[in-house]
């Protein structure tokens, strides 16, 4: 389990976290939702430790990760996959390296083993011999897709989905939705999803936490989040998706 307790940060004179308090259930998938600059993304980057709170701690396995050494914190890392919002694939690299780019650098894998991990990875995303491609040949969702690719190749036990759905038509999202909720299955994974998209919260989760000034302000399933009365639940879900509603 991951537990998050009372984590606060800032950047300047702008504060992000306010005290977050969260935990991580083994096997769930669960939706961080709030309006834009909310601290969504940044609340994920705390989790692998790539930022350092002011204040607060964020458990794995019992540990504080921000009482580890580099070197255990890059042991707990490879424990995670993550894809980030842009896809973020290097242009100048085909799709095959890539995905297997986690391999090669941090494993003594033969490169015909990692070509196999690729085949077999790009295959449960559901693109098949695209390994030769280059980036700038794909579209919005395949490049989601590699990058999913990608954060599997080391058979992580999370995955962090920055803004899975940001950028793609309906059709689209609701693909990589199905994917999402096909690979927790599959992959028995435990997963964290950022989104603005209330439509994937109802398509994806088995919990919901929205975050409203730094701080958890809801924590429960998507039913429990749809029957809210409460206001600022409300007007978020209202000014988000107008079909609530009806």
């Amino acid at each position: 389990m991951i537990e998050i307790k009372n984590l606060k940060i800032k950047f300047g004179d702008n504060t992000v976290l306010r005290g977050v308090d969260l935990k991580i259930h083994p096997g769930e998938t669960l939706v961080i939702i709030g309006k834009s600059g909310c601290g969504k993304s940044v609340l994920l980057k705390l989790i692998l430790g790539l930022l350092t709170p002011d204040e607060g701690e964020v458990f794995f396995k019992g540990r504080d990760i921000f009482k580890m050494s580099k070197i255990e914190l890059y042991s707990i890392r490879k424990h995670f996959g993550f894809l980030f919002q842009g896809a973020a694939l290097f242009d100048s690299m085909t799709v095959e390296e890539n995905v297997g780019l986690a391999l090669k650098e941090n494993t003594k894998m033969p490169l015909e083993e990692i070509k196999k991990v690729v085949e077999e990875k790009l295959e449960l995303v559901g693109l098949p011999g695209i390994q030769n491609m280059m980036p700038s040949s794909l579209s919005g969702g395949m490049k989601k897709r590699v990058s999913l690719a990608r954060s599997l190749a080391t058979n992580p036990e999370y995955i962090l989905y920055d803004e899975p759905t940001t950028g793609l038509d309906p059709v689209m999202s609701d693909s990589i939705d199905e994917l999402i909720k096909e690979l927790a299955v599959k992959l028995k994974v435990t997963s964290v999803i950022v989104t603005h998209d209330i439509f994937s919260v109802y398509e994806v989760a088995d919990r919901v936490a929205m975050m409203v000034d730094g701080k958890i302000y809801f924590n429960g399933t998507p039913h429990e989040l749809i029957k809210a009365t409460d206001p600022t639940i409300r007007n978020f879900l209202n000014r988000t998706d107008k079909t609530l509603n009806n």
